[in-house]
């Protein structure tokens, strides 16, 4: 397929055919740089306070962001991944071909080196006075605008990235125009680094375990399936780390964690995606409630380290992060939100009557812990803005977490909410292999084939189990939702760097 350029991109590709009859390479192989522009500026800065009269010399590079002509002096703007820093080209430097060449045949978006001595201008601005530049590349096609741009006395219409899915869909440009995005992802850097930093200072160790997995388990999720044409062996992308984690707390360690992706088979909206990043640890010899205060000791921890302070904004609400959370146990935030006790409904034919009752809609077919599962989302969380342990979950919805001791229709189990939206779930871990196998073969039963909280039995894990496996508190934490809070959006794509999207034509 031939590439259409544009009336603009054909200049801007005539202009790299001029510098390269005149010997100049628009992509040449290596920059030269010295500092960074907030390094220049800083050294700079520190010169001037101590009163240094040798020159701060730097070569700096970066994207061009202005250029602003006036006379025999120009004025203009770069950009590297430190900040700006501006430009002053003179014809008594640098002649007047040099200010020809810049004029005219360098433009916005090109990658540009410039070596000279740091100054101050008359404006206060710290500025780098240009005794010489490269080009180091030619950008052909014009960084998408907010509005559209005069260009030589003609409008010229560029895409702006105010629509929501171009910007997805075009991230690199996103990122190169608007800084504030660039932040987003910093931030979330952060919040990943903070989350190590917690973990490996309680003495976790960090691991890694199969992308690619013969069985899925560890989740209720429809896998991705891919095939290995050697081993012609179909293999899941998993859904979770949780079964490979715990078979190392088997194996001998103590505190293990891993952060990677998973990958769901599922619908797509504004807090899920099917690529996604988690956070899970196993802990030997700990239990749920032990779990739950290791978690919001860790989430405040996170958002101190990246944002300075426990109380972060998020969509007009002041989260409180500061220990302790809310606590609330499942059944009595049905029933104070929904007028629902789930204990009054032991079928799904009876918990469905209760949902009409009030107004849902819940698929007839569905088994009760699904229904369970609908009410919560519909009903009570929506209502969980600061930061809430919902705790204490019916067995049925929770194949792999412990029962209470003397009540085997509930388990040890919390999940962690803020902003209305889930954020972790953990578990007391189920230890019995006798127990684990009963529930698989009986999720097996419940659910028919095909359904996404279908769970195949794993020989493997089971095997495991029966080696010995302590007793020991388990978590998983959505790290795209922690970025969302951290960052004070709400849409899941917005701090995921190229969220899925559905293909279209070009």
């Amino acid at each position: 397929m031939t590439t259409k350029y544009s009336k603009l991109e054909q200049t801007r590709l005539e202009k790299m055919e001029q510098l390269r009859a005149q010997g100049i390479d628009p992509y040449p192989t290596r920059a030269q740089r010295t500092h960074t522009n907030l390094e220049a500026i800083r050294a700079f800065e520190t010169a001037e306070q101590a009163g240094e009269q040798a020159p701060v010399k730097a070569t700096l590079v970066g994207r061009l962001r202005s250029m602003r002509p006036m006379g025999k002096v120009t004025f203009a703007h770069i950009e590297d991944g430190s900040g700006r820093v501006q430009l002053f080209l003179r014809a008594n430097e640098l002649g007047p071909e040099k200010m020809d060449l810049f004029a005219h045949l360098f433009d916005l978006g090109d990658f540009v080196q410039a070596n000279g001595e740091m100054f101050r201008t008359r404006t206060g601005e710290v500025t780098l006075r240009v005794e010489s530049f490269e080009m180091l590349a030619k950008a052909i096609s014009p960084l998408p605008a907010a509005k559209d741009q005069v260009v030589d006395g003609e409008v010229v219409q560029h895409a702006t990235l105010a629509e929501p899915e171009l910007r997805y869909r075009q991230r690199y440009a996103d990122l190169a125009v608007n800084p504030e995005v660039r932040l987003i992802f910093r931030r979330r850097a952060y919040a990943i680094r903070a989350l190590r930093d917690f973990m490996d200072r309680h003495d976790f160790i960090e691991v890694e375990t199969p992308v690619l997995q013969p069985l899925y388990g560890g989740a209720a999720a429809r896998p991705f399936i891919t095939h290995h044409n050697q081993l012609k062996q179909d293999l899941f992308l998993r859904i979770s780390f949780e079964l490979y984690l715990k078979r190392l707390i088997v194996g001998g360690f103590e505190r293990v964690y891993e952060i990677g992706r998973d990958f769901r088979n599922e619908g797509v909206d504004r807090t899920h995606n099917p690529e996604f990043t988690m956070l899970e640890f196993y802990w030997a010899y700990a239990d749920y409630l032990q779990v739950m205060d290791f978690t919001e000791q860790m989430v405040a921890f996170v958002a101190e380290q990246v944002l300075g302070s426990r109380i972060v904004p998020f969509q007009g609400q002041q989260i409180d992060f500061n220990p302790p959370w809310r606590r609330v146990q499942l059944r009595q935030g049905l029933i104070d939100t929904a007028e629902i006790d789930i204990e009054d409904h032991p079928t799904a034919e009876s918990m469905v009557q209760a949902m009409r009752a009030i107004g849902l809609q819940p698929d007839p077919k569905a088994p009760r812990g699904k229904l369970i599962e609908k009410l919560m989302s519909e009903v009570l969380e929506p209502t969980l803005i600061q930061p809430t342990f919902v705790y204490d979950y019916p067995r049925d919805i929770s194949p792999l977490a412990k029962s209470f001791p003397g009540d085997p229709r509930m388990v040890e189990r919390f999940e962690g909410y803020a902003a209305g939206f889930e954020l972790c779930n953990a578990f007391t871990e189920l230890n019995d292999p006798m127990d684990q196998e009963a529930r698989f073969i009986e999720m097996g039963q419940d659910y028919a084939e095909g359904d996404d909280d279908r769970h195949p039995l794993d020989e493997d894990y089971l095997r495991a189990m029966r080696y010995g496996m302590p007793p020991m508190g388990g978590f998983g934490l959505g790290i795209d939702r922690l970025a969302m809070l951290m960052t004070d959006n709400a849409n899941i794509r917005e701090v995921i760097l190229f969220p899925h999207l559905r293909s279209r034509e070009e």
